[in-house]
């Protein structure tokens, strides 16, 4: 028998990815699937983006790039970081990565070993806990809690810190809540933060873009007393719908940019050329696609939350950020992984249990607001039979 290190019996699943194959399996048979699970937006990359890569291909740029990545996509990268902050950043501290997930699996190799705590949010995107128990490091949940609008207390997650304490990763707004720490609430844990100098935050941002309500994000980079230890981490995926292309980005402090880029030379060597020309085109070129795509995510969020509050035994906070809703389940009698097996097999609709999410995820479902309102319309009524006919 071939028996790797005990470190990969730690490694956990995504099971989006899990509930997606499963759908489309489903599909494939024939099966009418309405699939709200995946979080990825419903929307084509835009036409000058995609048109940027193939000029690249063109024009010669098939080799390998700057393990950071190419400057110009870099200097974009800061361009729109300044656009969105007010704050300057240098391309020397940016990196180009594939994708958001190696900005956390580097941040968290980098300061994660065993007798070293983690903290993270749960409910909260399930790699963070997946590569904090990979590592060997103690993982350490900051509850995201319904009754704050799914926003971290600043008091709460102070008050977990420890000497033991290594990194403190934040991510507002938030998956899968869609929820959106208020700027008060942020000015409270950095000024806690102080007394913390040992402790690294990992703010993950990745849907930075994504507010309604007249709700803003506030960017830890705008907090000057953090950044000699604050990791940015960003990206193209969400924003721009280029989910397929792995192309995020991270900004880090000036003592650990040298150590993520030769974990890139040892792990992944660098970004594709033409991807990173389509990033700056992205950054830099018309945004009437991304205000469509925010401007559809808001008018779903409202439906999808009017629809579910209709349900007897459900209840969903209106969403501030992202597009996501995390509807409270818990009085329909069942548990949430269960609920969303059941509807996928015999509803035909594709959700995520809260669970999977983490252990405070237990009572909620996310829904995932990337469909059509027409197919999310559909869905939850397929939702609100399928409980009345489970509970006759």
């Amino acid at each position: 028998m071939i028996h790797p290190v005990a470190a990969f019996d730690r490694i956990g699943e995504e099971n989006a990815f899990a509930v997606l194959a499963r759908a489309t399996q489903l599909s494939a048979q024939g099966r009418d699937i309405i699939n709200l699970g995946i979080g990825q937006p419903d929307f084509k990359t835009p036409e000058h983006i995609v048109e940027a890569a193939i000029k690249a291909l063109r024009d010669g740029h098939h080799g390998y790039t700057p393990a950071a990545g190419i400057l110009e996509t870099r200097e974009a990268v800061c361009r729109r970081t300044h656009a969105m902050t007010g704050v300057e950043v240098s391309p020397d501290n940016v990196m180009i990565m594939p994708g958001g997930k190696p900005t956390m699996y580097a941040a968290i190799r980098m300061l994660g070993e065993p007798g070293a705590d983690i903290l993270y949010p749960d409910p909260g995107f399930p790699i963070y806990r997946s590569m904090i128990e990979h590592v060997g490091a103690n993982p350490v949940a900051v509850p995201v809690r319904e009754e704050n609008g799914f926003a971290f207390s600043a008091e709460e997650t102070l008050s977990l810190i420890t000497p033991q304490t290594r990194l403190l990763i934040l991510n507002s707004p938030a998956n899968p809540t869609g929820g959106v720490t208020p700027k008060s609430e942020i000015d409270r844990l950095v000024a806690g933060l102080a007394d913390h100098p040992h402790v690294v935050i990992l703010s993950d941002e990745i849907y930075d873009v994504m507010t309604y309500d007249g709700e803003s994000h506030t960017s830890l980079l705008t907090y000057p007393e953090l950044r000699d230890r604050l990791i940015v981490l960003n990206g193209w995926s969400k924003t721009w719908a280029m989910t397929g292309w792995r192309m995020g980005w991270s900004i880090w402090p000036d003592d650990l940019i040298g150590y993520v880029r030769k974990l890139a030379v040892n792990c992944w060597s660098c970004v594709n050329a033409p991807s990173q020309f389509a990033g700056i085109a992205a950054i830099d070129g018309p945004q009437e696609s991304v205000d469509e795509m925010l401007a559809a995510f808001d008018r779903r969020r409202t439906l999808v939350t009017d629809r579910l509050n209709t349900l007897p035994g459900i209840s969903c906070v209106l969403p501030k950020g992202a597009f996501y809703a995390f509807p409270n389940i818990s009085g329909t009698g069942w548990k949430a992984k269960p609920l969303a097996s059941a509807l996928l097999e015999k509803a035909g609709v594709a959700l995520i249990g809260g669970p999977d999410f983490g252990i405070l995820g237990e009572g909620y479902i996310r829904v995932s607001c990337a469909n059509s309102e027409a197919n999310i319309d559909a869905a939850i009524t397929r939702l609100g039979d399928f409980l009345e006919t489970e509970k006759n």
